[in-house]
């Protein structure tokens, strides 16, 4: 570690000296997603956007970089990293069935997804490959598919597995016919995405592959259940979403609310990894000087950072959704000055 030593001589000739070790924290990287996994290409320009969240499902046949979506492999070459979120929900309506399909050679047969999820009163209820499923093997060909397809991306990128597991389990869940508590979910994810992990792994990522597991971050029993030490050491960041939807919402409080949960849940292994919001964002209807709010974020972020736990080295706006810039240019306008702000960089 770096140390400075600083003498001070008075006009007696007395001396006296000082030494303190110190650290230059690398600059948090500013990201972005737009809408529908939509090409983001012309919003970064002029901006010092360093990394970029996307969404895919397992299910899909084109994970990396994604059907037609060739810009994306563009960006990961001009040096924007991507933060890929990779879901076992089924982003389809219906039910997509089992599939076969052949990956360098070999043929897999992955059954239908066997699982539903956020299941909020009056809502359709997403299906997605059940984590029983996961852990019996039974999904490794969607796994074989997106490493195979990741090998020839050319870049590395962190994996994000799931969005939000608290969004995902609120509600419980429901696999075969079987129902689950939101705190039976978490504790099958846990062993689910362990398996993910490991699996992929054992056989070989480009270098520089990094992971994290996804949360909303809304929920502290549940982002302390689906953090456990064993998992950690097998992660690279922790994760969480940031949004400011009432208007007695500052940068600061809802950039700290997760962050403050996990300095005091977690344990040693999850605090030394450092922090990824792959979504964030301020909702117009509380606050209709967007610009106004993202301005703030840059000295939230700085006084954060000083402070002791894992620092925030990423931080992805979403412009959709709670998030989306309205009207969009001034919007924009506000995050590249913000990202020009230190501690962004």
């Amino acid at each position: 570690m770096p140390r400075v030593t600083v003498t001070v001589r008075d006009n007696g000739g007395r001396t006296a000296s000082v030494t303190a070790d110190y650290a230059v924290a690398p600059p948090v990287w500013g990201g972005y997603y737009l809408a529908g996994n939509a090409d983001p290409t012309a919003d970064l320009v002029g901006g010092n956007f360093r990394s970029l969240t996307q969404y895919r499902s397992l299910a899909d046949g084109y994970v990396f970089p994604g059907y037609g979506m060739t810009w994306l492999a563009d960006l990961g070459r001009a040096g924007v990293a991507p933060n890929m979120v990779l879901e076992l929900k089924h982003y389809g309506t219906g039910n997509p069935g089992a599939q076969t399909f052949t990956v360098d050679g070999v043929t897999w047969t992955v059954p239908a997804p066997a699982m539903t999820i956020q299941q909020r009163p009056g809502t359709t209820w997403p299906r997605a490959y059940g984590y029983g499923q996961v852990l019996a093997g039974q999904c490794d060909g969607l796994l074989a598919r997106a490493l195979s397809q990741y090998r020839t991306l050319g870049f590395p990128v962190n994996l994000q597995l799931a969005s939000e597991l608290d969004t995902d389990h609120e509600f419980g869940t429901t696999e075969a016919g079987v129902s689950y508590t939101w705190a039976e979910s978490d504790a099958r994810a846990v062993q689910a995405l362990t398996y993910v992990v490991d699996w992929l792994r054992a056989r070989g990522l480009p270098a520089g592959t990094t992971f994290s597991v996804g949360a909303g971050g809304f929920d502290r029993t549940a982002f302390r259940r689906t953090h456990p030490e064993a998992l950690m050491s097998r992660l690279d960041f922790l994760q969480w979403n940031v949004y400011a939807t009432d208007p007695a919402h500052t940068a600061l409080g809802r950039f700290r609310r997760t962050r403050d949960w996990a300095v005091a849940d977690l344990g040693p292994v999850a605090l030394s990894r450092p922090v990824i919001v792959a979504e964030w964002g301020v909702q117009v209807s509380a606050f209709p000087d967007q610009a106004a709010w993202i301005a703030t974020v840059p000295a939230a972020l700085a006084r954060l950072n000083a402070e002791r736990g894992p620092r925030i080295v990423r931080a992805n706006y979403f412009n959709s959704g709670w998030g989306t810039l309205t009207p969009k240019q001034p919007g924009l306008a506000a995050l590249r000055a913000a990202y020009a702000t230190r501690p962004f960089g």
